[in-house]
């Protein structure tokens, strides 16, 4: 599917990019009008960076920075220009372990989306299934929210729950999260593309 009016997304993320080939998926099913414009990676190994040159998108990997966590400013105007210049409509985080500050978010006012293994507000930040089963948790699930400056902390767009077992280890859970997960994202990005 192509075209000029096919939604185009940039697409952030740090590892192995499980969440990116679920919305390639969906792409190529045709039940996603939207063409990935931008992948981008803060890891120069980074597998999704290496998907993301199979679909045709422009890939690179940007310099991380000196402070954990987070892009300093010269990076994240560097991002943004990628963006624009590949007239993204739309940022996903897909497993982007940086925290966005306010140069990226000023320039894409309420089109940077994130998902997330857990129903928040409960469990933001990392190992989020191993935190469901500490508080032992009956039931927990993956949320796709707006971003914002903090971690985990934007309004929630959807969630899909997923059942804890008690079996579960944090590993089992975390494969049945991110099968939740890599249904929920490219159904909420459709709603952001041209009817």
């Amino acid at each position: 599917m192509s075209g000029p009016d096919l939604l185009r997304l940039g697409v952030l993320g740090s590892g192995y990019g499980s969440n990116f080939a679920a919305i390639c998926r969906a792409i190529d099913q045709g039940v996603l009008p939207a063409r990935i414009a931008a992948v981008l990676s803060d890891q120069p190994g980074a597998r999704i960076l290496e998907l993301g040159r199979t679909v045709g998108a422009r890939t690179e990997c940007i310099v991380p920075g000196i402070a954990r966590g987070r892009l300093d400013p010269a990076t994240e105007e560097k991002l943004v220009a990628i963006l624009r210049e590949e007239r993204v409509e739309l940022v996903i985080l897909a497993g982007f372990m940086r925290i966005i500050g306010p140069a990226l978010l000023a320039a894409y006012p309420r089109r940077i989306i994130n998902v997330h293994p857990s129903l928040l507000p409960n469990h933001r930040g990392a190992q989020a299934a191993a935190q469901a089963l500490a508080a032992g948790d009956r039931m927990t699930g993956c949320t796709v929210h707006y971003v914002d400056q903090g971690v985990d902390t934007g309004e929630i767009i959807a969630q899909q729950e997923v059942e804890v077992r008690p079996d579960d280890t944090a590993e089992t859970l975390q494969a049945r999260i991110q099968v939740a997960e890599h249904a929920l994202l490219p159904s909420v990005i459709a709603t952001f593309a041209r009817p």
